[in-house]
């Protein structure tokens, strides 16, 4: 069991037993997921007439903005060869598909409701016998640089340095999965 298990374990030991010797509660702690705009609907720029949830607009809106910000890292970029060149020939379809699921998964992890990542394990992802779309073995300072660059697509779209370091520390937390040493 991890820490965080253990404490949020705890934490629901305790609301239990509070729960049952108190009959008023308090309201539930808020997600990353509310903080970054929750479950209010919001107009889709990406989508005239369609409404989004406020919290996955903006999850989508940094997922999208560090794929450019990615793209344009020679650090990272030799990853996604197949993205890059299918965009350069105007194919938009694996962009699509890369931003749905990984906005998706961060919506997921942080705590949305009303999404669900159906891709690839993280592992599988990221493994080129098992994605033919991704170029190399991801090492582990290539994964730092894709978290600071995941990091600077949120400044950029006006995340809060709090909320940034929580989404630091989300990214960190597949970290094992993703690198395929």
């Amino acid at each position: 069991m991890t820490a965080l298990t253990t404490v949020m374990f705890g934490m629901a030991m305790i609301t239990i037993i509070t729960s049952s010797c108190h009959k008023s509660s308090s309201p539930a702690k808020p997600t990353l997921y509310d903080s970054l705009g929750g479950t209010t609907m919001v107009a889709d720029p990406a989508n005239s007439g369609a409404q989004i949830e406020k919290g996955y607009l903006g999850i989508r809106t940094v997922v999208d903005s560090a794929i450019f910000i990615i793209a344009g890292d020679t650090a990272i970029n030799g990853y996604f060869k197949v993205l890059l060149a299918e965009v350069t020939s105007g194919n938009l379809s694996g962009y699509q598909k890369l931003s749905a699921n990984l906005s998706n998964f961060v919506a997921v992890a942080t705590g949305a409701k009303d999404y669900a990542y159906t891709g690839l394990s993280m592992q599988n992802a990221h493994n080129p016998a098992n994605n033919p779309r991704i170029n190399g073995v991801v090492m582990s300072d290539d994964f730092d640089e894709f978290v600071k660059d995941v990091a600077a697509s949120a400044a950029k779209n006006g995340v809060p340095s709090n909320l940034i370091a929580s989404l630091g520390n989300l990214l960190y937390s597949v970290e094992s999965s993703v690198i395929n040493q």
